[in-house]
């Protein structure tokens, strides 16, 4: 009985693999490290990460992990507000999102809230109800327009001078 749970365990956390002790107590963060919140566990509050977070279970509150990827599983719930660099959303989320970089929204998923983002993929299939709003590179905002009249504005009041002068006929 042990030896199926096991097994059945290792079967559903294949792609949640924990590091090794020698790899724990490294002092830093990699860049592959990852905390799970397993589908049994449920958060009220606020998560602050240095590292990728992985979500299963239940989080409500909010989670800021500025420089690291969000990944809510097909299993997860989460009513938060959320900061991150990534986020992709299998399982269900309402809430407000705001990334540096992509969000992706698979054919799981199941979104309400709004976004704020660079880039946004979208899988057909999904469910989103959201107000979106796509961010800028800084490098790529339009340039300011110039501060002297359009042309067009000044050939039209030419335009309508030559007219009330009797000028250019009207209807020609």
């Amino acid at each position: 009985m042990l030896r199926k749970q096991k097994d059945e365990f290792e079967r559903n956390n294949q792609e949640y693999q924990l590091p090794s002790k020698q790899e724990s107590f490294t002092g830093g963060v990699s860049d592959n490290e990852k905390t799970v919140i397993g589908e049994h566990i449920s958060i009220d509050g606020t998560v602050r990460a240095k590292e990728d977070l992985i979500i299963q279970g239940s989080l409500k509150g909010a989670m800021e992990l500025d420089k690291h990827h969000i990944t809510i599983g097909h299993k997860g719930k989460v009513e938060a507000d959320i900061q991150a660099e990534n986020i992709t959303i299998s399982g269900t989320l309402n809430g407000n999102v705001t990334v540096h970089g992509k969000v992706e929204i698979t054919k799981e998923a199941n979104f309400t809230g709004t976004i704020k983002a660079k880039s946004i993929a979208i899988e057909d299939g999904a469910y989103i109800k959201a107000s979106i709003e796509m961010q800028r590179e800084e490098d790529k905002k339009p340039k300011p327009v110039a501060k002297r009249p359009i042309d067009a504005v000044v050939i039209a009041q030419e335009t309508t001078k030559a007219v009330s002068e009797n000028k250019v006929p009207v209807g020609q």
